[in-house]
């Protein structure tokens, strides 16, 4: 288990997902280890419209989702220490799904993910990604928890 030798962080784009981020950076700095940082675009749904309305182009939705997210995950890099290699992926499918797959392709050590509470019927039904991460990662998975800012 150790020492790490390479990291997978997913990461939303969300508070508690960068703070994930810095501290997967941190670790990988501290370990000399590789940091794969990802971002999975979930499935869009198909919506049935009406014979003679516009229909929405999926496929342009899902190019900008990706564009977007490329953008993004550079920007996250300023959260990865100096010196720490790092790759970056966009996929694209369910995403613990994901996130398993490309853990263990990769042949990943430790998955650094951020957690926050689930609540309601959503999560008794669904599980979160979190959730469904730990209990399916075949390495260990840390998860970090970020403090929202007090009004």
């Amino acid at each position: 288990m150790l020492p790490f030798k390479k990291i997978l962080c997913p990461t939303d784009f969300s508070e508690p997902g960068c703070a994930g981020v810095k501290a997967a950076g941190e670790l990988a700095s501290r370990f000399s280890a590789e940091l794969i940082l990802i971002h999975v675009v979930g499935p869009i749904p198909a919506i049935d419209t009406p014979a003679g309305m516009s229909s929405f182009d999926v496929a342009a939705y899902q190019r900008e989702l990706s564009g977007s997210a490329e953008a993004f995950l550079a920007e996250r890099m300023a959260d990865v220490p100096e010196g720490v290699p790092t790759q970056t992926m966009v996929l694209h499918g369910d995403v613990a799904h994901e996130i398993l797959r490309v853990a263990k392709e990769e042949g990943v050590d430790l998955i650094v993910m951020s957690t926050h509470g689930g609540a309601g019927w959503a999560h008794r039904i669904f599980g979160t990604v979190t959730e469904r991460v730990v209990r399916h990662a075949h390495c260990s998975v840390l998860t970090t928890y970020h403090e929202p800012p007090s009004d």
